[in-house]
């Protein structure tokens, strides 16, 4: 038997019980930090294919049930990825079968399946879809909608990911008859949270100043640049959670965070069925109002310049957008650049936000 040197048999048992701490403390680490979601990585549009019974699917539009369906796509190497997925509709008031003929939908994706692809971390995600799937008005429509979320995205990382699919709808109960539309993903609010290191606030309510001031002030910027007054920073709507159209974060005791979602009432998009809010006495939804607060008007240069500092990348997002048409283009640009007027002189910024705060 060969005779074995105790001292390199300690050095290398210490040696392996430093590796074994040192992977171990390193696994911890890794767990203890934000999960890599690459979904979101990129600008790139995915082409994918979603086959199920999608007729039954939209005929039921019951949210308590879940269809089974196949779900493809391949990476760029030509690797085709092929999971099992589940469906249901979501959503409350495009769920009406007045408003949309198809609905948005939630993918339940398996988490062991989408391992060590693009999909890795995801589990039931939104998927927004075009509405009215006959016409190709709700497409740009949804383009629209999509932009919304990616200006947000260039104006600030406490924003909700989107990314662009080219779907391929098979539907198994119509003999496999299929059409191809635009939808995208919208990331889950728990990765946002994990992603920037904020907890996740469920609350009835809460009060303007328990938010962030510089956050809320932007959020409400934000929402007057897209013509939007479907939100609210501080009530949810009634049975649910606060916040309308927004989510509350928060870093240990630190002020709310108030991140703002669900853009398709915006003046942006001007969808059909958008109808102007009553309380604000405007005829149009394209017409903007101010909701800041008074107390956040010492925010509003900084926010301002921020806006005008990331003008040129905001207007390469419109006019490079893969399938936005020349008209929605043009409509699009001529929308933002009323906005930039509006926050550039003097009278504008005195009679639309200082006049208007509340």
């Amino acid at each position: 038997m060969k005779k074995i040197n105790r001292h390199s048999y300690s050095t290398c048992c210490a040696a392996i019980l430093f590796l074994s701490i040192s992977l171990n403390a390193n696994a911890q680490s890794a767990d203890s930090g934000p999960k890599h979601r690459p979904l979101f990585d990129d600008d790139s549009i995915l082409a994918v294919t979603i086959e199920g019974p999608l007729k039954t699917l939209m005929r039921k539009r019951d949210e308590s049930v879940e269809y089974p369906a196949i779900f493809k796509y391949a990476d760029a190497d030509g690797t085709e990825h092929i999971f099992d997925i589940n469906l249901r509709v979501r959503g409350k008031f495009r769920a009406k079968k007045e408003i949309c003929n198809f609905t948005p939908i939630r993918v339940n994706f398996k988490k062991g399946q989408v391992k060590g692809t693009v999909f890795a971390g995801q589990d039931k995600i939104k998927l927004v879809t075009d509405c009215q799937s006959s016409k190709s008005r709700y497409q740009q429509l949804l383009l629209k909608e999509y932009l919304a979320y990616k200006i947000l995205n260039v104006v600030s990382d406490r924003s909700f990911g989107a990314k662009m699919l080219r779907v391929t709808y098979i539907d198994t109960d119509r003999k496999n008859k299929t059409r191809e539309s635009y939808a995208f993903f919208i990331e889950d609010k728990d990765h946002i949270g994990d992603r920037l290191g904020l907890e996740l606030i469920k609350t009835p309510r809460t009060k303007y100043n328990a938010l962030d001031a510089a956050q809320s002030n932007m959020v409400n910027v934000y929402q007057y640049f897209i013509a939007n007054t479907d939100f609210s920073l501080v009530a949810g709507p009634k049975n649910s959670d606060c916040c309308h159209n927004t989510v509350l974060y928060q870093k240990d005791s630190d002020p709310f965070i108030s991140i703002p979602y669900d853009f398709d009432n915006a003046g942006f998009i001007n969808a059909p069925y958008a109808a102007p809010n009553p309380k604000f006495k405007i005829k149009t939804v394209r017409q903007r109002v101010y909701r800041g607060r008074c107390s956040n008007n010492s925010h509003l240069d900084s926010t301002f310049q921020h806006f005008l500092a990331k003008r040129d990348d905001i207007s390469k997002l419109v006019t490079g957008l893969d399938g936005f048409d020349e008209k929605s283009v043009k409509g699009t640009m001529k929308l933002i650049d009323g906005f930039y007027k509006d926050i550039t002189t003097a009278k504008s910024i005195q009679k639309k936000f200082i006049k208007k705060c509340s």
